[in-house]
């Protein structure tokens, strides 16, 4: 495919706890006339994040297919001609995951289901079962999927790295201080793009509460740290890169992070 400009941005805002028609229509309005190819909005973006019992998760929890959230964004990607990433509870047959979902502008939906669970999530939600995976989002663009701690595990980028990955989707919910640094480095180590998008604000409920660190961004796939918001922006950003960069895996002429690999030495 030809080289070309692909316009890819975040949605970073603080959702609503448990409110999923609030943060649905918060999200509707600040996507109404932004004009790109690929948005992605953060982890749980539906639903909020600080749960204190099972039932709380399972009342937001909702059908990738068939819920509200892809009905929207069927709607949203066809209308506005753009593919999205957004974060959602999902329950599949009783069980119930962290997942992500992309829409793309024909209506297909691809779910992403979190393999990586950070600290009481462990009590919420099964591990993702899917794998990770590499889907077509809008004009072919080979988009992979992680969200959040997925970070942490090298293992995770080089997955998608290895699976053709030109863009990595990375919904999160953020509140150690490391992550949008160390995405620099699986950009690099990945030769490959990486949006990030955190949501911001302090999440009470009960005695719990929980502070996300914003600073959404994206990444080019030499490191190159193309945007980054600050804490507390609840804003969309568009900037444009050409995926195609990211097919080139050379680091030097007689170095590349993909060929140079020599597995049996990583057992």
């Amino acid at each position: 495919m030809k080289d070309q400009k692909y316009k890819i941005g975040v949605c970073q805002f603080q959702p609503k706890l448990f409110d999923i028609e609030h943060n649905l229509k918060k999200m509707e309005k600040m996507l109404s006339g932004i004009k790109a190819d690929l948005i992605v909005l953060p982890e749980l973006a539906t639903c909020g994040y600080v749960f204190n019992r099972i039932e709380e998760v399972k009342k937001v929890s909702e059908s990738a297919e068939n819920g509200p959230t892809g009905k929207l964004f069927r709607e949203l990607a066809s209308d506005n001609n753009c593919s999205y990433v957004v974060g959602f509870a999902e329950i599949d047959d009783g069980k119930l995951f962290n997942s992500c979902m992309l829409i793309n502008p024909d209506g297909n939906i691809f779910v992403y289901r979190k393999i990586h669970l950070f600290c009481e999530e462990k009590k919420w939600f099964e591990v993702g079962n899917l794998g990770f995976n590499v889907f077509n989002a809008k004009n072919g663009i080979k988009l992979g999927l992680m969200v959040c701690f997925d970070w942490i595990f090298p293992e995770a980028a080089r997955s998608l790295s290895l699976k053709d990955a030109q863009i990595i989707a990375h919904p999160s919910n953020l509140v150690l201080p490391f992550c949008q640094q160390a995405m620099i480095t699986r950009s690099i180590e990945n030769q490959v793009f990486t949006i990030t998008t955190n949501r911001t604000g302090l999440e009470k409920n009960g005695e719990k509460e929980l502070h996300f660190t914003g600073m959404s961004q994206v990444v080019s796939n030499k490191g190159e740290l193309l945007k980054r918001l600050n804490e507390d922006e609840e804003t969309i950003f568009i900037t444009e890169i050409v995926p195609q960069f990211a097919d080139n895996k050379n680091i030097t002429e007689w170095n590349n992070v993909i060929t140079d690999r020599i597995p049996e030495y990583y057992g």
